[in-house]
């Protein structure tokens, strides 16, 4: 307690949501496990066999296997869903349900406190997601490389990509209702098309370009990077500056509509 009470004031925040996610950060991460290696068995491996034995094979995805092209791709889309979720309706309840954002500036914290603090469990979030994909990946030799260590990195990355910009979001409304056309027209259709199942050169022309401006394009091929290789210091420095981008500005918005929601 005397640690959390003299720590950083976004840390108090912080902590007060790992006091609640450590109970149940066990069935996070099986949850994180299991997961990936249902979709890497249904996609990676049964649809994968389909796509190596095709006659395009080679002109697409070169000597990389087309399980090793999506199972990479889950670092970013795994933290997208978590993270996703997990600014709409958890940071829903802090302002609306169960209030505990509005209990937490009748003390010296800050709204931007508040926020930071919340950034900091996204992040930790998005770790255990990361990590979680890592372990499933080990088990298996197309994957099985050293860049599985810095993967997860991508994955919080990604997630905060998404996660910050939607809760600057949910700071600014007052009911659930907007957060279905979230998924349903944002985040499924990124999924979709952002890179994961299939490269873009292989959408239509006038389509690549908003791929490329997505978040989720941009951690994909990061994260695959990292794991597969085969992608330049600046592709991947391009990558990483554009994630970084959508992190600083999302966090920015996130503390000016927590400081409105949190002082109205």
């Amino acid at each position: 307690m005397g640690i959390a009470l003299t720590s950083w004031a976004p840390v108090r925040v912080y902590l007060r949501d790992w006091t609640f996610f450590r109970r149940m950060w066990w069935s996070v991460m099986l949850g994180s496990i299991i997961q990936p290696l249902l979709f890497l068995l249904g996609v990676g491996l049964g649809i994968g066999e389909l796509v190596d034995n095709g006659p395009e094979a080679a002109n697409v995805l070169g000597d990389t296997s087309y399980f090793a092209f999506y199972a990479t791709a889950l670092f970013a889309t795994s933290a997208m869903f978590v993270l996703s979720q997990e600014a709409m309706w958890g940071t829903m309840d802090g302002f609306q349900w169960s209030n505990a954002h509005v209990a937490m500036i009748s003390t010296p914290l800050t709204p931007t406190d508040v926020a930071i603090g919340k950034a900091l469990h996204y992040a930790m979030r998005a770790l255990f997601t990361g990590v979680g994909v890592a372990l499933v990946l080990a088990l298996f030799d197309d994957t099985r490389r050293a860049g599985l260590l810095l993967a997860p990195f991508g994955s919080v990355l990604t997630g905060l990509a998404f996660g910050l910009p939607i809760a600057a979001w949910t700071g600014s409304r007052t009911t659930d209702a907007s957060f279905p056309a979230i998924l349903r027209f944002g985040v499924i259709p990124m999924f979709l098309f952002g890179g994961a199942f299939y490269p873009i050169t292989q959408l239509p022309g006038w389509l690549q370009p908003v791929a490329w401006l997505t978040p989720l394009w941009h951690g994909v091929e990061l994260c695959r990077a990292m794991v597969l290789g085969g992608t330049s210091l600046a592709q991947m420095a391009l990558h990483l500056g554009v994630l970084l981008g959508f992190c600083s500005l999302g966090l920015f918005a996130m503390t000016k509509t927590f400081a409105t929601r949190l002082r109205a």
